[in-house]
């Protein structure tokens, strides 16, 4: 990854933080974006040498700005990291769901990775790789958040297509598929829990070895669980 230019969404907390700060590690040149002003400013305190860029990837316009600050900083981009997401419990059976919220989660979760990816394409038409970070979900969408499930289903999808369409190109495409993750947004979770650098270090995995997805903990054999004993595995995942 040495002289490698990376974006990363999401990238100053949890996951997103984890691979900026590998990615930096392997003498690569890393800028990531985020909300947070707040945030935003403890990462530029923690790595100056980074670029970190105010924006909103669920904003089209602030998607533009996020890339004109990549190329004007580094004059190119190598790397996609498409991380920013968020899973928010939602109960169909209990509770009203507004069709604002239902969006939100969408668009967040699917919508602006296709979005972000296809801006930075229609700029950098032979990226060297686009990392998707979709989650265990995306096998199987759990009980108790099913907006989170589907949308990361529909980026499986998506991944799995644009894969095929980007061979001739050269354009590795990875899918990074956690379970469960010790971040600030899992405090309140009791399952089993993996570190986030555990799952950088997977994605720099496959990254180096052109796989196609980056398996992380449990997730490892899941897809040959699905397959050997798919009603058992269906249940325990989706009541996780």
């Amino acid at each position: 990854m040495t002289k490698k230019v990376v974006f990363i969404t999401g990238g100053t907390s949890g996951i997103g933080l984890a691979l900026a700060e590998a990615f930096l590690r392997t003498g690569a040149s890393v800028a990531v974006c985020a909300r947070s002003r707040t945030a935003l400013e403890n990462f530029r305190a923690a790595h100056p040498q980074a670029l970190a860029i105010e924006a909103d990837v669920t904003d089209v316009s602030a998607q533009y700005t996020a890339l004109n600050a990549v190329a004007e900083r580094f004059q190119r981009l190598d790397i996609l990291v498409n991380n920013a997401g968020r899973l928010i419990e939602r109960d169909f059976a209990h509770e009203v769901q507004t069709p604002t919220a239902l969006a939100d989660d969408i668009t967040l979760n699917l919508i602006a990775p296709i979005q972000l990816t296809a801006a930075t394409l229609a700029r950098w038409p032979s990226l060297e790789a686009i990392v998707l970070v979709s989650s265990g979900y995306a096998l199987v969408s759990p009980r108790r958040a099913p907006t989170y499930g589907a949308a990361k289903a529909g980026l499986h999808g998506f991944a799995d297509g644009l894969r095929r369409q980007l061979a001739d190109r050269g354009t590795q495409v990875v899918e990074v598929l956690p379970p469960t993750v010790d971040t600030p947004a899992t405090v309140h979770s009791k399952a089993k829990k993996i570190a986030p650098a555990d799952v950088a270090a997977a994605t720099l995995e496959a990254l180096e070895k052109r796989r196609p997805m980056a398996l992380v903990g449990q997730t490892k054999l899941l897809p040959m669980m699905l397959r050997l004993a798919p009603r058992t595995v269906q249940r325990m995942v989706a009541e996780a």
